[in-house]
């Protein structure tokens, strides 16, 4: 899990540094946003002290009624030593006593234009993409007509050559030779490359490239979505592959089952080409076209038509 400072939400987005800049180097450790409104009012049964304390309009509203004595006793207990920062939202310009209480305790004061929900929307999904558990998968990834695609496959079996000949057909690389996921929600697994390995890839006999480079900045994305895995095997004789693309293998990746898809590997096939095809097909299936189960309608109608 990577560390995260107040200093990194100042650098992302379009923060005015209302109070605190000696502060910035305060860490966050959960991407849960709080907005504490029951708060304000005097409740502190429940108090998530952790998170990053967001003011939007009703908080603010409720705060610039109060006295000054009440808003500075309230502020105090909302500043304890785990609370990263405050954060105003729609350009509110916090009181007084907000800014001493948050002094006393060393925490930073921040203001955002952004609305509230879109504020908390942003924060919540920027910090979770930082904060949230990540497991490393040997593999490149690669953004084929839009889905994120994981070729997989032994050592040698041509992992590279293959993204690299997908990357000059015009899709685009993630990372090559190992992608780190996290999970996003309770159904997106999400991948990017580290940060050493960004943008580049080894091809042997060539050694490392630079495919934005060569290639172009639309050559490459940063992160994508993982909608597909794809392991390339090679075909021996006692090798046994799906003929009608029925079977449904799927591999778990954190907290979510990811489509899975064989295909062998032999001299004289065309893997780029075949993966496209593939990456059309899932789509299809998504869509609600299913070429394989249509075909086995028509075989069954057929048979029942013979027998009867």
């Amino acid at each position: 899990m990577t560390k995260v400072t107040v200093k990194d939400l100042v650098d992302q987005f379009d923060f005015k540094i209302v109070s605190g800049d000696e502060y910035l180097d305060r860490e966050i450790i959960t991407s849960d946003i709080s907005r504490p409104g029951l708060e304000i009012t005097g409740y502190f049964n429940y108090y998530p002290s952790e998170r990053v304390q967001l003011f939007g309009r009703a908080e603010f509203t409720y705060l610039s009624k109060m006295t000054s004595d009440e808003r500075l006793l309230i502020m105090r207990r909302l500043a304890r030593d785990d609370t990263p920062l405050f954060i105003f939202s729609r350009g509110q310009e916090p009181e007084y006593e907000v800014l001493q209480a948050a002094a006393e305790n060393h925490i930073p004061v921040l203001s955002s234009t952004t609305t509230t929900t879109r504020l908390s929307s942003n924060l919540t999904e920027f910090l979770h993409s930082l904060l949230a558990e990540r497991i490393s998968k040997h593999g490149v990834f690669i953004d084929v007509y839009g889905l994120g695609i994981l070729i997989t496959g032994h050592s040698g079996v041509g992992k590279s050559e293959t993204a690299l000949e997908l990357v000059k057909g015009g899709h685009r690389l993630v990372a090559d030779d190992r992608v780190d996921f996290y999970q996003r929600d309770d159904t997106t697994i999400m991948g990017e490359a580290p940060e050493i390995l960004r943008n580049v890839m080894e091809v042997r006999g060539l050694g490392i490239i630079d495919v934005m480079t060569l290639y172009g900045a639309g050559a490459v994305r940063k992160e994508q979505q993982l909608n597909l895995i794809i392991d390339l095997r090679e075909l021996k004789k006692d090798s046994t592959f799906d003929r009608l693309g029925t079977a449904e293998e799927r591999e778990r990746i954190l907290d979510v089952d990811i489509p899975k898809i064989a295909i062998p590997v032999q001299t004289g096939r065309n893997i780029s080409s075949i993966i496209e095809v593939a990456a059309i097909n899932f789509r299809a299936k998504s869509m609600g076209f299913d070429a394989a189960k249509m075909f086995d309608e028509r075989l069954t109608r057929l048979i029942n038509n013979n027998t009867n």
